[in-house]
């Protein structure tokens, strides 16, 4: 497999140092008596004189809720009670604020901003470089045709009936190619136009159909005025299955046809990093479901945290390891195996064991576990994550922490042990590798539905993510919807990435909202045989009925 490799430069926000911590009201000037000491108070002269504010229940009545409200406006952090004059057998201490408990010195430079105005183009450090697969066919990247796509062409057009006529169109589609045919102007409109979809929080909610979204795929595969098929592809930062296996599932819960040549995972154009690495640890996913996908993508040695927690279950010592995963691992001595690079395809689902092990890697020496580097940043391997969300709409109902949140954690833990930034590449939504890829998708699509291997001009995005589905989406010209039924919940719109086409209620609103600027505010979002069929055709004006 030939690759293509998208530069991303992503300029670093400065690194501003945390505010100092507040001193404490005992640890300065404070010291015991003694010849050298006799400009200083002892503590227990300074107490006299600046006493902590302590409040000793048993003797006075329990504050009420509004002066501890008050204190808390104040600054002042004073532990809440029951209210009343209950009296308590207990006493209020101040806590002193650590300079350790602020954790942004720890925090990776392009993870410690929450607001993204700063680094809207990328969550990668600079310079890095993102391979992405090149499509079976001519590249528009790339110029370059692919050897074998002329003879897959040919066996496509073979007949799948020998000796047999082709079948025939059904009533439908030989009633829809003569009004495309009398309606040319539309028809060409309505093949300049594509979407891109969200899935979760979009289309479903885990397993759970959004009704809207069922609708609208209708729509979009024929069932609108022209009979004709939009092209559309699917572009979600889920990830940890086999592209066909979540096509099926979402072929079921959607009653729609969907077909991996118009389906992009987070972890879809890391199949080219199989050209650079052979022994790579794959983390995240259910079960070796990720393993699977791995194998699928043409990695040649796939380890697994399961394979080294069986060959040494030290490694990960709060882990409770069964003997059912034992039978299913593959361990080995992994003091004597160079894993070249970490590959984080899904979200772990066990983060103490998935963490451990990636930081004794990202320690090691050209990561061979066992060992600790002289230097972490020179024998250091590599880590890709598919995506970098922070959040992601589940059936739950508020979002829950996705990838982004265990990339985050491990930044920090490296640089608390390191004292150096953690280097790791991000692909997913929105970095542009992979709306370089999307588009060679689209391409590819439109070329299956109507022969026309080429980008429409009016491309939308339709989104529930501001800061990975919008922000990507504008970052690459598209026209950008944003959607109220996953992550944002928010006012108008997104105020750090706002959707450049408007926020709607619904997918199923997005979409015949854009259908009616690119086709006309008149259009029919559903098919009417009484509109073409000749049955249907009034003698006396020789006109179909109106429906």
């Amino acid at each position: 497999m030939t690759t293509l490799e998208t530069t991303e430069w992503a300029q670093r926000p400065l690194n501003t140092p945390p505010e100092s911590p507040p001193e404490s009201p005992v640890d300065d000037n404070v010291s015991g008596s003694g010849a050298g000491n006799s400009g200083k108070k002892t503590i227990a002269e300074r107490r006299q004189q600046q006493p902590f504010k302590t409040q000793a229940h048993s003797h006075k009545k329990t504050e009420s809720w509004s002066s501890i409200r008050a204190s808390l406006n104040n600054g002042s952090l004073v532990v809440p009670t029951s209210p009343g004059a209950m009296s308590h057998n207990t006493i209020e201490v101040p806590a002193l604020r650590s300079p350790d408990a602020d954790a942004s010195q720890y925090m990776h430079v392009l993870s410690a901003d929450p607001s993204l105005k700063e680094r809207r183009t990328s969550r990668n450090s600079f310079g890095t470089s993102l391979p992405i697969p090149r499509s079976k066919r001519q590249s528009r990247l790339s110029n370059v045709t692919v050897p074998d796509v002329q003879e897959a062409l040919k066996g496509m057009k073979e007949p799948s009936r020998p000796s047999m006529p082709p079948p025939r169109p059904s009533g439908r589609d030989f009633l829809a190619h003569h009004l495309q045919q009398a309606k040319a102007e539309k028809v060409k409109l309505a093949k300049n136009m594509a979407f891109v979809f969200d899935i979760d929080g979009v289309l479903v909610h885990g397993d759970r159909l959004i009704p809207e979204g069922k609708q609208v795929l209708d729509i979009l595969n024929g069932n609108n005025e022209l009979g004709i098929k939009i092209p559309h592809i699917f572009l979600t930062n889920g990830s940890g299955k086999p592209e066909q296996a979540r096509v099926e599932q979402l072929s079921s819960i959607l009653k729609n046809p969907i077909s991996t040549d118009q389906f992009i995972q987070s972890h879809t154009p890391m199949r080219a990093l199989a050209e650079y690495y052979s022994t790579v640890l794959v983390v995240g996913g259910e079960g070796y479901k990720c393993r699977e996908v791995a194998e699928q993508y043409g990695f040649k040695d796939i380890i697994v945290p399961n394979d080294i927690v069986a060959w040494d279950p030290s490694i990960a010592p709060y882990r409770v390891f069964t003997e059912a995963e034992r039978a299913t691992s593959r361990p080995r001595d992994f003091t004597k195996v160079n894993i070249e690079a970490i590959m984080v395809f899904s979200d772990s689902r066990d983060y103490a064991t998935d963490m451990q092990i990636i930081m004794d890697l990202l320690r090691s020496e050209n990561g061979r576990l066992g060992t600790v580097a002289k230097d972490p940043v020179s024998q250091r391997i590599p880590i890709y994550f598919s995506q970098g969300d922070f959040l992601c709409p589940t059936e739950h109902p508020t979002p829950r922490m996705s990838q982004g949140a265990f990339r985050i954690g491990l930044e920090a833990m490296y640089k608390a042990l390191t004292g150096v930034d953690l280097e790791r590449v991000v692909y997913g939504k929105p970095e542009l590798a992979t709306y370089k890829y999307a588009d060679e998708v689209i391409a590819s699509w439109m070329d299956s539905l109507h022969g026309e291997e080429r980008i429409p001009e009016n491309v939308y995005m339709i989104g529930d993510n501001p800061a990975s589905d919008i922000v990507g989406g504008n970052m690459y010209g598209w026209n950008t919807c944003l959607v109220r039924t996953g992550v944002f919940q928010g006012g108008e719109n997104d105020e750090e990435n706002p959707a450049n086409f408007g926020v709607f209620t619904n997918v199923l609103e997005a979409i015949k909202t854009a259908m009616r600027k690119e086709l006309g505010e008149d259009f029919r979002f559903e098919w009417d045989d009484r509109r073409v069929n000749p049955v249907y055709m009034n003698p006396s004006h020789g006109s179909a009925v109106a429906a």
